[in-house]
């Protein structure tokens, strides 16, 4: 084994000069902070945003901010959203508290509920996103989906009193619209018809309008894809065309029990 060489190729092949994965890690350590600092009864606000401050500046830096685009005034606005979010935060733990019979305590939906943690961590990135801030949001999404089996892109549009409810498989795209008072359960997809780097800048994944239950495992795809308030829609479901208001969607199996014959 010529170790040198190996050595020579694997470094002739790192095409990425400024991928440092401590931004990964660090942007995991900013979310754990930034979660206790709203939630945690023991956790000093005054310092802990100070702390923040100094964690979000190393961000920051790790991350390229651009030059003409002081860091400081983002943090600023950043922080001065904060309060609105957790407002809408605590709306999201009553709905969540309000629709699951399961739900024993206000406190256990706030630990125990990885459906809310999903949401609480989009809330938060989602504010940076709006900014334009790079990679950081989407960085920590993606730490919240690893934890918790929920992918929401951190530029979808998510109203008040959210409720995810078993979390798991949960796909929320970029261009995503979802209106107030709106229930999905384990494995939705609110997707895209189709993927080109073409589409970008256009609306891709569906609107849903307020008061909407969407039931395990439902597919809704496409841009002009509208989902009308005060709708359900069924377990299995696929939809890529808009559904009016007051609608029920639901997906018809067929279901077929062959038995064995009885020796009897």
């Amino acid at each position: 084994m010529d170790k040198e060489k190996i050595i020579a190729e694997l470094n002739r092949h790192k095409k990425q000069p400024y991928l440092d994965y401590r931004l990964k890690e660090e942007t995991e350590e900013f979310t754990n902070t930034l979660f206790y600092t709203l939630f945690d009864v023991n956790t000093p606000v005054a310092e802990n945003l100070d702390v923040l401050e100094e964690k979000f500046q190393h961000l920051a830096d790790m991350a390229c901010w651009e030059l003409q685009k002081p860091c400081t005034k983002v943090w600023d606005n950043y922080v001065s959203r904060l309060p609105e979010v957790l407002e809408k935060l605590n709306l999201d733990a009553e709905a969540i508290l309000d629709c699951d019979p399961a739900s024993l305590s206000i406190q256990e939906i706030y630990m125990a509920y990885p459906g809310f943690y999903a949401i609480a961590i989009y809330r938060l990135a989602h504010e940076l996103y709006i900014q334009g801030f790079p990679l950081v949001p989407r960085l920590m999404t993606e730490y919240a989906h690893r934890q918790t089996g929920v992918d929401i892109n951190p530029g979808a549009q998510i109203g008040k009193s959210f409720f995810i409810d078993h979390a798991t498989g949960v796909v929320i795209g970029e261009t995503a619209v979802i209106h107030d008072h709106v229930k999905i359960y384990q494995g939705v997809t609110l997707g895209a018809l189709y993927v080109a780097k073409s589409l970008q800048k256009t609306k891709r994944h569906p609107t849903i309008m307020s008061n909407v239950t969407i039931y395990a495992n439902a597919t809704i795809l496409g841009g002009n894809t509208v989902i009308g308030e005060n709708s359900v829609i069924g377990g299995n479901a696929w939809l890529t065309s808009s559904v009016p208001p007051n609608s029920t969607v639901f997906h018809t199996p067929e279901i077929k029990i062959k038995t064995a014959p009885s020796n009897v």
